[in-house]
């Protein structure tokens, strides 16, 4: 399904405008504060136990995650419920959201179409999605 990329590139610092953006209506231009960042930085808290993987699928459109997306995945941090994870189900990966439902952990995908999958000894939580990356156009 996609294959997990180790976090072990050093993207340049890009300058980042420090002024809201809103998403609504226009406001008026304000004057260009400007200091850099690196985008590794910001998105991966923990390189050494992170990867990025590429999407292959659609079963997590709902969540705003399509197919040919980057998403950031840590392996450090502790998959709880309401958590995007990535699990490895019967030895494959698939991406779904980890919910809990009377009692039980269950991956629920967020499109129609595609099963739910119940945790059990057969489902590994492989890590936990911390961020995405899409390019436009």
């Amino acid at each position: 399904m996609f294959e997990p990329i180790p976090i072990c590139l050093a993207m340049p610092d890009l300058p980042l405008l420090l002024v809201s953006l809103p998403a609504g209506f226009p406001s008026p231009a304000q004057d260009d504060m400007e200091e850099p960042i690196n985008l590794a930085d910001w998105l991966v808290e923990h390189p050494a136990a992170s990867y990025i993987m590429r999407v292959d699928g659609y079963s997590m459109t709902g969540a705003g995650i399509t197919d040919g997306d980057l998403i950031i995945v840590s392996r450090a941090k502790k998959p709880v419920a309401g958590h995007i994870v990535v699990a490895m189900v019967h030895g494959d990966r698939t991406l779904k959201r980890l919910k809990r439902r009377d009692g039980r952990f269950w991956l629920v995908p967020e499109a129609d179409g595609f099963p739910d999958i119940i945790v059990d000894e057969y489902v590994e939580i492989w890590g936990v999605v911390v961020g995405l990356a899409r390019k436009y156009g």
